[in-house]
């Protein structure tokens, strides 16, 4: 039998109020720190370009490659929250964040920068992220969807600060002492993963979960490590294959891919949108400079992009958590990846500064209901007990397309000479994801409704016949037999 624990009154009265709240701003700033930090390396792009004497294709693997890892990191940083609790993680990922900067400052070569700011930082940022997302689960219940876009807004608040300050760096002391900067800056995500102190569940902790001690072959396989790796009964071995496997498929969520149709096609237009949903990000402030725009103005465009996403995206949690949109938060989802896409086409008609300035007002627009309901769509397609393992694999996919996005672009870019390339490979990923999920979760409603209506009839029928026995006497029925003999196996 598994054992669960119960869950005491005062546990409850942690969710939703007092401490909860601080944790709510500790996950701010993480996602401010994290989620923010990518885009800021556009402004660093010329400098990078200049010092390793790189193409475009080049230098767009670093911040690929920092991206790519951040999302990627999701099972591991799974496993090290079911074994060791958010705080841990988020403490760990803040700590590889900082030695990951740290050491860029000192690389000689683009390869050495893929290491330490793209594999090393990315990886801590993923821990810091991921393990401070998990947490507001834990927290919140009647305030998840304002707490998930509240949150969000520290990604908001990162857009906003991270140009300008990058820009200001930059220019004082050069991108080497401004990443050596960043990576003490980025140790904050050490005091954000400590002020999420845990929830205490009877003896158990909600932020520390205990192994399940029902998973098969585990007591075989902890036998076997402790006798040296030798296995104590010829069962153990295929007991230990069983229990990895299970604990795969558990952790990569590859049976939630395979049966909930509605994860199925949520991931897979989340894959497909990514290859370009991240292009403007990275190649804004190089189009801009290149089109003869001021580097500081240049810098400014991003801050102007997070700064309305400040105020846009808690309003967009709002609206998300009426009960109107109860069930039909994709569709709006879907609108705000649709007009994050055709807005791309504005960079193409000018690129003068006031353009630019239109176009990051009606992007950051788009892609403040894109981050707020990001994770808050997950939540409603995924049962709360499997969300960690669904984030996981969610975002492993995800990280395909944006390691092999922004390189892919940046290739055509040195061919044709063209920036424009970048915002209409976008706005082609964009509107295609936002209508095959528009149109696919329509479709799959329908389908649950037919397949309902046609079985609201059997059921019913089966019902009258089920009464229509229970009223026969009991002498037009066949007989009991007179004696039953139980055996016990």
């Amino acid at each position: 039998m598994s054992r669960r624990a119960a869950v005491p009154r005062g546990a409850a009265k942690a969710q939703d109020r007092g401490w909860a709240w601080m944790v709510l701003l500790a996950v701010v700033l993480l996602q401010g720190l994290t989620l923010g930090f990518p885009s800021c390396i556009g402004i660093f792009f010329t400098d990078l370009q200049r010092d390793f004497h790189a193409s475009n294709s080049e230098t767009s693997w670093f911040p690929s490659i920092m991206v790519a890892v951040l999302h990627a990191g999701g099972p591991l940083c799974s496993l090290l929250v079911k074994r060791f609790g958010c705080r841990f993680a988020v403490m760990l990922g803040g700590l590889l964040s900082s030695v990951g900067m740290v050491s860029s400052s000192f690389c000689t070569s683009l390869s050495e920068l893929y290491l330490t700011a793209g594999f090393i930082t990315g990886l801590g940022m993923c821990f810091s992220f991921q393990a401070g997302v998990t947490s507001l689960r834990y927290y919140f219940v009647r305030w998840q969807a304002l707490a998930n876009a509240m949150a969000s807004t520290g990604v908001s608040l990162g857009l906003t600060l991270w140009p300008l300050l990058s820009q200001y760096l930059l220019d004082e002391m050069g991108w080497r002492n401004t990443f050596l900067i960043f990576g003490g800056i980025l140790l904050n995500c050490c005091v954000c993963g400590a002020i999420m102190r845990p929830v205490q569940l009877a003896s158990k902790s909600l932020l520390q979960p205990a192994r399940p001690a029902e998973e098969p072959g585990r007591e075989a396989e902890e036998t076997a490590l402790a006798n040296g790796g030798s296995s104590p009964h010829p069962k153990a071995q295929p007991a230990r294959r069983t229990s990895r496997f299970q604990m795969l498929k558990k952790y990569l969520a590859f049976d939630i891919l395979c049966q909930n149709k509605g994860y199925q096609i949520y991931t897979i237009g989340m894959t497909w949108m990514m290859l370009g949903f991240a292009l403007p990000h990275i190649y804004l402030v190089p189009y801009a400079i290149h089109s003869g725009v001021e580097e500081r103005m240049a810098a400014l465009l991003v801050s102007v992009i997070g700064f309305i996403n400040i105020f846009i995206r808690p309003l967009t949690g709002l609206l998300s958590g009426l009960s109107f949109f109860t069930g039909r938060r994709i569709y709006l989802f879907c609108l705000a990846v649709l007009l994050s896409g055709l807005s791309n086409f504005i960079c193409v008609i000018s690129a003068k500064f006031s353009v630019l300035i239109l176009y990051c007002v009606i992007l950051s627009i788009a892609i403040s209901g894109v981050g707020a309901l990001t994770f808050q769509v997950l939540m409603d397609v995924v049962d709360m007990d499997r969300f960690s393992s669904a984030l996981g694999l969610f975002t492993i996919l995800e990280s395909i397309s944006l390691l092999t996005g922004p390189p892919l672009t940046g290739f055509l870019v040195d061919i044709t000479r063209n920036f424009h390339c970048v915002f209409y490979t976008s706005s082609f990923f964009l509107i295609s994801a936002a209508l095959f999920m528009a149109f696919s979760f329509c479709a799959l409603e329908r389908k649950n409704k037919l397949k309902e209506a046609s079985n609201a009839p059997l059921d019913n029928s089966s019902k009258r016949q089920r009464n229509e026995i229970s009223a026969e006497p009991l002498s037009e029925r066949q007989t009991p037999p007179t004696e039953v003999r139980t055996t016990n196996i």
